[in-house]
């Protein structure tokens, strides 16, 4: 199945096999909606199917990644619902989640500006950040009257920062600095405003040239294992890794080691 590209919620390009979506958004700063959220939710879903898309850049637009929920869209309309109906609003915004990390593909979020709420928690989601200096992020759920446990933040969060800064974002809901992120290994690096969409695609391509069902089982294997013991993990292991011996990427690897090539995957 390919992917669809005519998106009406969000920014959605295809080429090379890298897919690079954007919210739309940004006199706004691009927050999300009920729309976006769900669109979103969908699209990522399909993405598990899809032969087209081998990873994500989750990029940066007008300056700023995301600034969460819609004050106007979003968190108006809450304020007057039914109990039941904030339930099915949260499930939803978690399902973003469970999409982004059950996609099968490699996600890369390309940080600039402004990244916070569910902003914050779609880059926390994702495989690898990239910053600028100018990144802000900030799990600011408090500061609106909420919990900071929101979309899974309390069992991600921790597991890429450490228990402590984890903690001191989600109970200040204060801004991160592009700095301590990438101190604390929340960015994997960090880059000048220019270069972000470059180095954000270079990095996706590097990716993409791999062996891709290899790549899908690294992510697969990576959400799976939190909630395994190390015994179980490296069984899992050794059955995925078994797997993946069987793929004709493995073989094209060996036969281009042997005639000292460098191997072109396919990712079959």
């Amino acid at each position: 199945m390919d992917m669809k590209t005519d998106t009406k919620h969000f920014l959605c390009e295809i080429s090379d096999g890298i897919a690079t979506v954007a919210l739309d958004r940004p006199e706004r700063k691009n927050p999300l909606t009920f729309d976006s959220y769900a669109e979103l939710r969908d699209w990522f879903r399909d993405l598990h199917y899809s032969d087209d898309v081998k990873a994500v850049v989750f990029a940066s637009n007008g300056g700023n990644f995301s600034s969460g929920g819609d004050v106007h869209d979003i968190i108006g309309p809450l304020t007057r619902m039914s109990m039941k109906e904030l339930l099915t609003f949260t499930r939803m915004t978690g399902d973003l989640v469970k999409a982004i990390v059950n996609c099968g593909k490699p996600v890369i979020a390309a940080i600039d500006g402004i990244c916070v709420g569910a902003g914050a928690i779609i880059a926390m989601a994702s495989d690898l950040r990239i910053g600028t200096p100018e990144a802000k992020t900030a799990f600011l759920f408090t500061r609106v009257g909420l919990a900071g446990c929101d979309m899974g933040a309390c069992a991600i969060l921790p597991r890429i920062i450490g228990q402590g800064r984890a903690a001191e974002l989600l109970y200040t809901g204060r801004s991160m600095s592009a700095d301590e992120g990438e101190r604390w290994g929340f960015f994997n690096r960090l880059v000048a405003g220019d270069d972000l969409a470059p180095a954000a695609r270079d990095l996706a391509a590097r990716i993409a040239a791999g062996p891709n069902f290899g790549n899908m089982m690294t992510k697969t294997m990576l959400a799976q294992e939190w909630s395994m013991s190390i015994e179980q993990a490296i069984e899992a292991e050794a059955q995925a890794q078994a797997i993946c011996m069987q793929t004709a990427d493995f073989e094209r690897a060996f036969n281009a080691f042997v005639a000292k090539e460098k191997p072109v995957f396919e990712g079959n």
